[in-house]
C-alpha cells in the first residue's frame, strides 16, 4: 500500500493507524516510508514512540515492523545481488566517483529505494511471504509519481539485464491490483482535492492501481440546516469573529461533493480530532469502515 497526497495532509498518521489496525487483524505488517541519509526525525517514526525509523526490519509492536527505504541501501542489496558479495558491493559504493554518480543521476535515487521495496516484498518467512501488508509512507506528490513511474520509464532505456529483470518483477507487484493500490490522503479544501484528482490522474498513467481517497480532518458541522439558514444573512452583513469556523464545514461539504462527482473511487472520510491521541483514535474510525482500506486481497 502506498500512501501518497499532498504534503501536510495527514500521510503519516494515516500509515501508523492502517499498520496497527492490519496488525490488529492478525497480519505481519512491515510500515516503511523514503527517507534520506540525512534525516534526524520522521513524523512516521513519532507514531511508534521512535524519532526515526530503522535502516533494517525491525519489530516495533506485535506484528509490526519498521524499516526506512534509503536509495543506498536499495542500490548496495542490487549490487549484492548482482555481484553475489555484500562486501563487494560494499566496497564499490565506498567510491567517491560512484556514489557521486548514484546521487546525481536520473532515476538511480527511486532504483534504490525501489530495489530495497522488492528485496522486502520477495522476504520469505516459513513457507510464506516475510510480510503480509507492507506500507509505504510516500513523499509529496511529485516524488510518488517518479517511484510508480520508474519501471516503465526505466525499462525504455534499459530494456534487457538483471536492472530490467528486477524492474519487471518490481512492476509485477506494482502494476497488480490484486496484490497493491495506491491510497490518497487529501484534506476538503479546495487546493488538496485539486491536487489529489491531479495525483489519481498521474497514478493512473504511471499504471499503478488505486485504491481510494481518504478525506482527512473533516470538520464537524455544530449546526442544523435551519440555524445555519437563519445566521448566514448575519454572517454575510458583518464581520463576525468565527465566521470562518461557520463556514469551514460548508467548504468541506463542497469539496468532497466535488471529489464524488470527478472520481469513481471509493472516499472515506475522518474526522477532525484532537492531536491527543491521535493515533489510536484514528484507529478507532477507520477500523470500524466498511470496506476498511486494507490492502486488496484479503480486506
Amino acid at each position: 500500500m502506498l500512501i501518497t497526497g499532498k504534503g501536510g495532509v495527514g500521510r503519516s498518521v494515516v500509515t501508523a493507524a492502517l499498520a496497527k489496525i492490519a496488525a490488529k487483524r492478525g497480519r505481519r505488517v512491515l510500515v516503511t516510508e523514503i527517507g534520506d541519509e540525512s534525516d534526524d526525525y520522521s513524523p512516521l517514526a513519532r507514531h511508534f514512540a521512535r524519532a526515526r525509523l530503522p535502516k533494517q526490519p525491525e519489530p516495533m509492536e506485535p506484528n509490526i515492523e519498521g524499516a526506512v527505504l534509503l536509495a543506498r541501501t536499495g542500490q548496495e542489496m542490487f549490487l549484492k545481488s548482482v555481484l553475489r558479495s555484500g562486501t563487494i558491493a560494499r566496497a564499490a559504493l565506498s567510491s567517491d566517483a560512484l556514489r557521486r554518480l548514484l546521487s546525481a543521476g536520473p532515476s538511480f535515487r527511486e532504483m534504490g529505494v525501489f530495489f530495497q521495496l522488492l528485496t522486502y516484498l520477495r522476504e520469505k518467512r516459513g513457507a510464506g511471504s516475510a510480510y503480509e501488508t507492507i506500507l509505504v509512507d510516500m513523499p509529496a506528490t511529485g516524488h510518488a509519481l517518479s517511484l510508480t513511474g520508474l519501471p516503465e520509464l526505466l525499462l525504455r532505456l534499459v530494456p534487457k539485464g538483471p536492472i530490467a529483470d528486477s524492474l519487471r518483477e518490481g512492476q509485477g507487484y506494482l502494476n497488480d491490483p490484486k496484490l497493491a493500490a495506491a491510497w490518497v490522503v487529501t484534506l476538503p479544501e479546495t487546493l488538496p482535492v485539486s491536487e489529489c484528482l491531479e495525483l489519481i490522474e498521474g497514478l493512473t498513467k504511471t499504471k499503478m492501481p488505486v485504491g481510494g481517497v481518504l478525506v482527512n480532518r473533516v470538520p464537524a458541522d455544530p449546526f442544523t440546516e435551519a440555524e445555519r439558514a437563519a445566521l448566514l444573512p448575519l454572517i454575510e452583513q458583518n464581520a463576525w469573529l468565527g465566521a470562518e469556523q461557520f463556514q469551514k464545514p460548508l467548504l468541506s461539504r463542497r469539496e468532497i461533493a466535488r471529489l464524488r462527482a470527478n472520481t469513481a473511487l471509493p472516499i472515506f472520510t475522518t474526522p477532525e480530532l484532537p492531536h491527543e491521541g491521535l493515533v489510536d483514535e484514528l484507529v478507532r474510525v477507520l477500523d470500524v469502515a466498511k470496506p476498511m482500506p486494507l490492502p486488496v486481497g484479503g480486506a
